[in-house]
């Protein structure tokens, strides 16, 4: 498997931030682009889903595709966006390989889309030369019992825990939890990291000195 180009390590301290951040990201999308998303039941990638919809300005409503597998959200010709790509999002947890991915047959809407697969990771690499890996860890963990990472293709490992597919992806008690969110890139698409100004990359301080609180970016003044 092909080396990632660049890594990015950033934190976020609410559910607002993560929406916010993955909003940044979503403005810069085109078509044809393929994100992965990793992180346990809790960690955000529904919200960060929601983030990314709406920096392409598509319907919004997104939720977890876990029972249908896939929901396309499409392009709102009145948003942000007009004649942008719609949204494909997936859930691939329960999908065993690569080729119960092609049943879905993705490549057919590939062309007029920005594709993002939940657990995609060794599922959906072959769909495109290019693509965003997302990874998305809680501070304090998952919840009990559940795997912090992806599961084996086919499901939790034998004996694990059974995942409740009710459980919303972003617990209301925990939004201000941080997260720390890793995006890493691949292929000649993403050449070079996107510029993602307004979160300070996460970066531990010197031994014996004491960090210095985040600035808040101020907009560019503006030509008398």
């Amino acid at each position: 498997m092909s080396a990632p180009v660049w890594e990015r390590s950033l934190e976020v301290r609410t559910a607002a931030e993560t929406h916010a951040l993955a909003a940044a990201l979503g403005a810069i999308l085109e078509t044809g682009d393929l994100l992965i998303l990793t992180g346990e039941l809790g960690a955000g990638k529904t919200t960060f889903t929601q983030g990314l919809g709406e920096g392409l300005g598509v319907r919004p409503g997104i939720i977890s595709p876990t029972f249908v597998l896939v929901r396309i959200h499409p392009n709102l010709p009145q948003g942000p966006r007009p004649g942008g790509p719609d949204l494909v999002h997936v859930d691939a947890y329960r999908l065993e390989s690569a080729a119960e991915i092609d049943d879905i047959d993705l490549e057919n809407t590939m062309d007029s889309a920005v594709t993002v697969v939940e657990w995609g990771r060794d599922r959906v690499e072959h769909l495109s030369d290019s693509r965003l890996e997302v990874e998305l860890h809680r501070t304090r963990g998952g919840a009990a019992g559940i795997p912090a990472a992806d599961p084996a293709p086919g499901g939790p490992a034998p004996g694990g825990p059974a995942v409740d597919p009710g459980v919303l992806d972003f617990d209301t008690d925990d939004d201000d939890e941080p997260r720390t969110v890793v995006i890493r890139g691949f292929g000649p698409r993403w050449a070079e990291a996107p510029a993602l100004p307004f979160v300070a990359p996460r970066t531990p301080p010197e031994p014996g000195t004491t960090p210095l609180p985040e600035s808040t970016p101020q907009p560019p003044e503006r030509n008398s």
